[in-house]
């Protein structure tokens, strides 16, 4: 695999891009590999590339029964952030941060991260009690937030309107080296990352069962044939409980659409990222300077991956309070992403009652931002057979224990 750099682009525009080779191998499946990962989405392909670089396994198969990151990793908005109640949760979400800030170099693939700052508004004394306890409980973490004022919510972010006649803002949790990145680049460039240490990333492979012997997990089925394993782990977010059935276990999960949609665009006017979790609504500006806009996940479950117009109607109308400017816009597209999520709003990484099958689901509507810290968490977890510091908090035995992990705060408002 050539190495990308400034040189290479230049040497390449003399030979009229003649020379680049694909990003990553087209693979078709062998017949057994040490660790078979279902789901080649963000968290899949995380998972697979630390398993090769912090483990040093790489006979590893990622199979997607559709297209590498066409899943929810290419249908979300994007944001990155650690401004967590729980210690768990506030763990996971900052190392997922702090590996984004490297991403790029790491991979040798530009990821695009920019660590713009997230606001959440507080636009209620509930509200604004409660960010002051994140902040309190974000220093006790190692996570730097901050509650502002008003005056400092209008200096960041000038576009805003401070005294909406039902939901004026007073404050906000404000993360300053929280942001974005590129969806699509984040899949592509761990794709090409594992394709580079030997692993095989097989496109069009629907799973159609699970083989098993003596509790022991053996094997995949796929519309490619059959596949044996040692070990196994399902990363496919809204279709999780599906998989799990096929392994002859039941999971804590329901699955709905999350809709998002983007403005054509306009020229740069917002630098942040604002969440408005009161009118359940957020926005940032993309860099080709669309507005992206998303809310809070179909209050039923389903499997649509196209949007509706209620969520437009609910979703732009409350932040229009807030955003007085977006009113004049045009949408330009909108989508849905299906997402599963639990009871407490925080995840599932865990083994399952298959032996050597492994589970990692239930990112709800925050999915993309725990996509590295994720993938350390669960491919430390398949390579030693138990989960790790990072993961041991997020098992399944959480929920016969009644011991949650309460984010329904944290996680109220889709982002």
């Amino acid at each position: 695999m050539k190495h990308y750099s400034a040189f290479a682009i230049a040497r390449e525009a003399l030979r009229n891009h003649t020379g680049w080779q694909r990003a990553w191998r087209d693979a078709q499946p062998k017949s057994r590999y040490d660790v078979v990962i279902v789901g080649a989405g963000g968290h899949g392909l995380a998972t697979a590339y630390h398993l090769g670089k912090n483990h040093g396994i790489t006979n590893v198969a990622v199979i997607e029964k559709g297209w590498l990151g066409g899943g929810n990793t290419g249908r979300n908005t994007t944001i990155i952030r650690s401004n967590y109640l729980q210690d768990p949760s506030a763990a996971i979400y900052e190392k997922s941060r702090a590996l984004y800030e490297t991403m790029s170099q790491d991979l040798n693939y530009n990821v695009m991260f920019s660590p713009r700052g997230v606001m959440m508004l507080a636009q209620t004394e509930h509200e604004v009690r409660g960010y002051k306890r994140t902040a309190h409980a974000n220093g006790l973490q190692g996570v730097q937030t901050e509650f502002i004022s008003p005056k400092r919510v209008k200096e960041r972010c000038p576009i805003i309107e401070l005294k909406g006649p039902r939901y004026p803002v007073l404050g906000a949790l404000w993360q300053p080296r929280a942001g974005t990145a590129r969806h699509d680049a984040v899949a592509w460039g761990y794709a090409r990352a594992c394709s580079n240490m030997g692993m095989d990333i097989i496109q069009q492979c629907e799973v159609t069962g699970i083989r098993s012997e003596g509790g022991r997990v053996t094997g995949v089925s796929t519309s490619k044939g059959e596949i044996d394993c040692g070990k196994l782990c399902m990363v496919v977010a809204g279709h999780s409980g599906r998989l799990a059935e096929m392994a002859g276990f039941r999971l804590p999960v329901e699955s709905v659409a999350l809709q998002a949609l983007v403005s054509e665009p306009i020229k740069p006017c917002m630098d942040v990222v604002v969440m408005a979790n009161t009118v359940h609504g957020y926005m940032s500006q993309s860099d080709k300077g669309e507005m992206v806009i998303g809310g809070g996940a179909d209050g039923y479950n389903n499997y649509t991956q196209r949007g509706s117009f209620h969520h437009i109607e609910e979703t732009v109308r409350a932040l229009i309070e807030t955003f007085p400017m977006i009113s004049r816009l045009k949408m330009l597209r909108q989508w849905g992403g299906i997402v599963d999520m639990t009871g407490d709003r925080s995840p599932i990484i865990s083994k399952t009652p298959l032996e050597n099958c492994f589970i990692n689901c239930g990112w709800g509507t925050g999915g993309f931002k725990a996509i590295p810290g994720s993938g350390w968490a669960t491919a430390e977890m398949v390579a030693n057979g138990t989960p790790g510091p990072l993961a041991e908090a997020f098992g399944l035995e959480r929920f016969r224990e009644g011991r949650f992990i309460d984010e329904s705060v944290a996680a109220g408002v889709a982002h």
